[in-house]
């Protein structure tokens, strides 16, 4: 367990996921959690775990330890304006550490629009929705004055929800269209995949279930045995059967190009959401 206090600035479904994994896993407790959204009402859910919030960013930024910056990368400004203008610095400053998990929003920038705070500590990840659930993939890349211990207390926080790596900055959009959406696009898998059986008799309940199952089984698989997903393709597919068949069908939909393509265009559009120019973009699926 930790002992820091850890802060949102902005309560939305990605930072729910994070704090109310860290709250299952028993990593900090309710008493520890502090969460700012513009209208009390949208925080009903943090509430019900037992969390406090409040309407005043600034709160977050003077009391907690570490503290997830968890708004739209086109408000960043516009808040990071506002805790500027009523912020006093304080000597327990330069022990805060900050973690955006802003889509697109570089370090440089980051560490600009917080520079009312001497030498901010920042750090960039991207996470994703399952972190709720202990099973996230998250990515993070420190600032230039992020010490290692710093750096210790944010890879225990997220790696406890999941799988979590330090990388080069410069990974961080490819990653993101992989991991932060990768979510989505395997949602709409299983949702296809389920079709596919009710389309063919199979209740809709139990082929939801089943190709969720199927999902996490082969994902499972690729993990524990550490075999390239080609070979283990090619273990289910025998000579003139079913198998075979079903992925000639997915060859001829071009789904391999597809995922691809939909993990090529989801990290240009993470990169386009750093843009100051582009302020109506939307965090990508996984992002929120």
């Amino acid at each position: 367990m930790l002992d820091e206090k850890v802060g949102f600035i902005g309560g939305g479904n990605m930072a729910f996921a994070i704090g109310s994994g860290l709250i299952n896993r028993g990593i900090i407790k309710t008493s520890q959690v502090l969460v700012s959204g513009p209208t009390l009402e949208n925080l009903q859910r943090w509430r019900d775990l037992g969390v406090a919030t409040i309407t005043d960013n600034n709160h977050v930024v003077d009391e907690m330890d570490i503290i997830f910056i968890c708004v739209k990368p086109h408000i960043l400004n516009p808040c990071a304006e506002d805790l500027k203008k009523n912020h006093r610095a304080k000597s327990k400053d330069m022990n805060k550490v900050f973690v955006s998990v802003l889509a697109g929003v570089n370090l440089k920038d980051l560490e600009a629009s917080f520079s009312f705070i001497i030498n901010v500590k920042m750090i960039r990840c991207m996470p994703n929705t399952p972190m709720q659930i202990s099973e996230g993939c998250t990515v993070y890349s420190s600032g230039s004055n992020i010490e290692p211990h710093d750096l210790e207390k944010v890879h225990i926080i997220l790696n406890s929800l999941g799988v979590a790596q330090h990388i080069p900055e410069s990974m961080i959009n490819a990653v993101t269209g992989l991991s932060g959406c990768g979510p989505a696009f395997v949602y709409t898998i299983i949702e296809a995949l389920a079709d596919g059986a009710v389309k063919n008799g199979v209740p809709r309940q139990m082929a939801l279930q089943f190709a969720a199952q199927v999902v996490v089984g082969a994902a499972k698989t690729v993990m524990i045995t550490g075999k390239h997903p080609a070979i283990l393709r090619d273990e289910v597919c025998s000579p003139g059967g079913a198998t075979i068949a079903g992925v000639h069908e997915l060859e001829k939909g071009n789904l391999r190009a597809t995922l691809m393509n939909a993990v090529e265009m989801a990290s240009q559009r993470c990169a386009d959401l750093g843009r100051k120019d582009n302020a109506n973009f939307e965090f990508c699926g996984g992002c929120l």
